[in-house]
């Protein structure tokens, strides 16, 4: 389940009772993610979109989906 909250996302996984915050840059990703993407396409995205150094916007990212991987909200595919 998930909810907007202006330009930012809350979602809930009902199974765990865990609530979890998505920041404007977040929220731009997991929107990306409603169709499958590499992780250049989405870095590419991001570097179109907001004014950030190339290797702090890739380390970001990683981390982000390392994150949602863990949260069991996304399947990262090699």
């Amino acid at each position: 389940m998930e909810a907007e909250l202006g330009d930012e996302l809350v979602a809930l996984d009902v199974q765990r009772g865990e609530c979890f915050g998505f920041n404007s840059v977040a929220t731009s990703v997991w929107h990306e993610l409603r169709e499958p993407k590499s992780f250049e396409q989405l870095r590419d995205r991001l570097l179109e979109t907001y004014e950030v150094d190339a290797d702090e916007c890739s380390q970001g990212l990683e981390d982000l989906l390392n994150d949602l991987t863990a949260r069991g909200f996304i399947v990262l595919v090699p």
